[in-house]
């Protein structure tokens, strides 16, 4: 069974494309300045992924208490 839907990985490559042509931004609205990594253009499209509801493996958990 495929861990993410075909959708969902088109727009994880739609947000990669926007990336590599300098255009994609962080942050709400874009605030934050623009994209540097790669890491960072395929975690906002499985974030948008997981926003509509696609099926995408789960976000990472946090760890609240650190040493």
């Amino acid at each position: 069974m495929p861990r993410y839907a075909r959708s969902a990985s088109q727009d994880v490559e739609k947000e990669t494309r926007a990336f590599k042509r300098g255009k994609l931004k962080s942050g709400p609205g874009g605030k934050g300045g623009v994209v540097k990594s790669r890491k960072q253009a395929i975690a906002i499209g499985l974030s948008e992924a997981r926003k509509e509801g696609k099926k995408v493996a789960a976000a990472p958990k946090k760890n609240s208490r650190r040493h």
